[in-house]
């Protein structure tokens, strides 16, 4: 785990636990001297010999801790160790300065640097690791798409073991100016006064940065958590806006029960994609109240990580592992009037599953399923 928080995941959980946003002023990332920028940045920590930027020391950073992790619950890696990859904006920090400092200039080996692919095939090396490898990319949903996935690999037999890794460090001043044009991110406001999943006086979302990092195995020994099953759709609406028929969404969350084989009554909690956007919150509210029974609670950790675009949905279900490993729901402070299920600050863990949704741009829906160790 990589976050505003720290470089790992103790710093994750202590953080989220704190009540206290990740987010800070971030002076850089304003358009104009004296602009105002609340951001959750990841800050240094790196490893430099792990690649040139953030975006690749975070994403071997994270994969390793998830490695070696694993190691100590118990796993084995088996003969056949894939790596899927969620991105979606990469390397931004590298091939902006590519064109606009450098001028499309570079030595050969600094080029190579900028592929997608050179992050993923370091980290192969490190371990030699050789089943397949490949990115993902889904938008928002990216995190739960590659979760999907590496499931998917898992049950057709074609691994052993995922390595599953989410990575997205794209805030540049132009990235964050062009969300605030679209409407959709706050950068004036302190992240509980902006940020208010299901909450009175949400203005939408603070912008955030991760890398995340999971092991799936068939043969995993002390797991966090299990992964049921899944569902993917799209609105094929609008190339930002939800269908407000909700059709599509209400779909792939009754087709991800389905592919998970459970009810909706064995679900207790929705972690929602909950950016605080009125669109979203409300799609996600109805398909609560119609599908999930009053013992269902809803949570949203974005205004505290931040809206982490394509690592979001990772981190987010990265915080169910942890909250079933640890038994305590690390779910944001409410602050305003809000719906009568939304959790309340960290809330001691009941005994049922976890549907994790999340609703990228241009009409990704995905929805996973989440189970305590058996």
């Amino acid at each position: 785990m990589v976050s505003a928080y720290g470089w790992n995941r103790a710093s994750l959980w202590e953080g989220l636990l704190s009540g206290k946003p990740a987010a800070s002023i971030v002076p850089e990332l304003g358009r104009f001297p004296g602009d105002t920028v609340w951001a959750a940045c990841v800050g240094e920590g790196g490893d430099p010999a792990d690649g040139p930027s953030r975006f690749a020391q975070a994403m071997r950073s994270a994969a390793r801790e998830a490695v070696e992790d694993a190691g100590r619950r118990g796993w084995t890696p088996g003969r056949r160790v894939g790596l899927l990859h969620a991105v979606v904006l990469g390397e931004v920090d590298l091939w902006r300065d590519f064109y606009v400092t450098r001028g499309g200039r570079l030595p050969v080996h600094d080029y190579l640097a900028l592929m997608p692919s050179t992050p993923m095939s370091t980290f192969m090396q490190e371990y030699g690791f050789h089943g397949p490898a490949m990115n993902v990319s889904a938008m928002c949903a990216s995190g739960n798409a590659g979760l999907i996935t590496a499931k998917a690999w898992l049950d057709a037999g074609i691994v052993d073991d995922v390595v599953f890794v989410a990575t997205d460090l794209s805030l540049t001043p132009e990235n964050v100016s062009h969300f605030v044009r679209l409407g959709v991110a706050i950068v004036d406001a302190e992240p509980l006064d902006a940020c208010r999943p299901f909450q009175e006086g949400s203005r939408g979302f603070v912008m955030g940065e991760a890398s995340v990092a999971f092991v799936l195995s068939r043969d995993a020994k002390n797991p966090y958590a299990r992964t049921l099953g899944g569902a993917m759709s799209h609105d094929a609406y609008h190339v930002t806006s939800i269908d407000p028929g909700l059709d599509q969404i209400t779909a792939c969350f009754t087709d991800a029960l389905d592919n998970a084989a459970v009810s909706a009554a064995d679900v207790r909690y929705l972690n929602a994609h909950g950016p605080g956007t009125a669109q979203c919150d409300t799609a996600e509210a109805a398909v609560l109240e119609q599908l999930f029974g009053p013992d269902t609670g809803v949570y949203s950790v974005k205004p505290m990580t931040g809206h982490c675009q394509g690592a979001a949905s990772a981190i987010e279900v990265a915080v169910t592992a942890m909250a079933y490993d640890s038994g305590i729901i690390p779910a944001p402070p409410v602050v305003a009037s809000g719906h009568p299920r939304l959790l309340d600050g960290p809330t001691p863990l009941r005994d049922g599953l976890t549907i994790k949704s999340s609703l990228g741009m241009g009409g990704h829906n995905s929805v996973v399923v989440l189970a305590p160790p058996a």
